[in-house]
């Protein structure tokens, strides 16, 4: 005789999903009945467990001096030229491929020409994996940075922002970004606790997103939360302060534009607008930052992220003020944490599913360690993609290059 039940085991078979969540359909997102309690995407879920972003501690505006000093702008400004450095994903608690691109980013200074250097370092996030407390940060952060000779800035990554691990063990905060704000918003500039006996002075960023004033360059850097995929700057559970903020911002640069002499402009997320990698495409981000660029009458003329731990570059093609313009939108997740597959670039242009009508093309992709260099001009932006091999040799990816006119 079969075994009964326990009549708490008993459930309805209707109640019972067939995948393991209920979107692997074609039904278009229109048609779909709402599933009780998630919505009609598996986002709508996404979007419930997203924590609150930090208010800014003061106007989320900073001047390149408050990074490099004025006497370091007046010699950028000199030399006509803005050199910084960009990757993200860097943190792991043992093992060496971090150090090996730290030391080689570290080789691009000359302490005798400090213009022809990077002016700083602007990590994409997730600076810290698993262990958001001051051990982890010096272990790393501050210890395979340490004879790194710029500044550093950063964005926040999903796991900066994390409470809890994947295991459900507490990352060490109680808050979420408590321990980024420690290192990176701090009060004044100086050197955190968290660096012991190493020398680090760290700036007091006025926030977990911000903008940055350079003699060649806007630079934008927004916090994307910390969702695994997709990335939101805005939404139901965490408001749209941010939102509202990039659009105020931007509306500023297109008007100091028309009086002023026309700089690049940069936008920086953690998570991707396109990925093809280990993690998604963050759609819904990139709806909100084009409604944004849109009601400014301005888009980037170049899209940073992280995220998925690889190299990844696409072109996105779209309309502006009546002209058709090509925007690079590069990932670089390739700072230390292992890398992850990506599928080789096909060329194929794919229209994009936003708000905005556009389409990208996937150009360049390879699952390896290294970091870019941004350089800027009055005239031309370029990003340089430099591979790290596992004995420390450096080699050409790409170059990127957008003239600014």
């Amino acid at each position: 005789m079969a075994a009964e039940l326990n009549p708490t085991q008993k459930k309805s078979t209707s109640e019972v999903l067939r995948f393991a969540h209920p979107f692997y359909t074609p039904t278009p997102i229109a048609e779909r009945s709402e599933v009780s309690g998630i919505g009609t995407r598996m986002t709508d879920y996404v979007q419930t467990q997203l924590l609150p972003i930090p208010a800014p501690i003061r106007n989320p505006i900073m001047m390149l001096s408050e990074i490099i000093g004025d006497a370091g702008v007046t010699e950028i400004e000199q030399a006509g030229t803005l050199i910084f450095h960009t990757v993200g994903d860097t943190g792991i608690e043992t093992g060496s491929t971090q150090q090996l691109v730290a030391d080689a980013m570290s080789a691009d200074y000359n302490a005798a020409e400090p213009a022809s250097s990077p002016a700083f370092f602007f990590h994409l996030g997730d600076v810290d994996y698993y262990d958001n407390t001051d051990q982890g940060y010096h272990a790393q952060f501050y210890e395979p940075y340490k004879t790194y000779p710029g500044k550093i800035i950063a964005i926040p990554g999903n796991h900066d922002g994390e409470i809890f691990k994947y295991n459900g063990v507490s990352t060490g905060q109680t808050t979420t970004l408590e321990e980024f704000q420690a290192n990176f918003c701090q009060a004044v500039t100086g050197v955190p606790p968290a660096a012991g006996t190493i020398y680090r002075e760290m700036i007091s960023q006025p926030a977990v997103y911000w903008y940055l004033n350079t003699p060649f360059a806007d630079i934008i850097g927004l916090y994307s939360n910390i969702a695994e995929n997709p990335g939101y700057i805005s939404g139901s559970t965490i408001g749209t302060a941010q939102k509202d903020w990039l659009t105020q911002t931007l509306q500023a640069i297109a008007t100091a534009r028309k009086t002023e002499k026309r700089k690049a402009l940069l936008i920086a997320t953690h998570h991707p607008p396109f990925s093809a990698g280990s993690h998604s495409s963050s759609t819904d981000m990139l709806i909100d930052i084009d409604d944004s660029c849109t009601q400014a009458s301005i888009f980037p003329d170049a899209f940073l992220s992280g995220h998925s731990h690889n190299i990844q570059c696409y072109t996105r093609y779209i309309t502006v003020d009546g002209k058709e313009v090509q925007i690079p939108y590069v990932i670089l997740g390739c700072g230390g944490r292992p890398v992850t597959h990506v599928p080789s670039a096909n060329g194929v242009k794919t229209t994009d599913a936003t708000t905005v009508p556009s389409s990208h093309t996937f150009d360049k992709s390879l699952s390896t360690y290294g970091y870019g260099t941004v350089t800027v001009t009055e005239s031309k932006l370029t990003i340089v993609i430099t591979t790290v091999d596992s004995s420390g040799t450096k080699n050409l990816f790409d170059t990127i290059s957008v003239d600014l006119i």
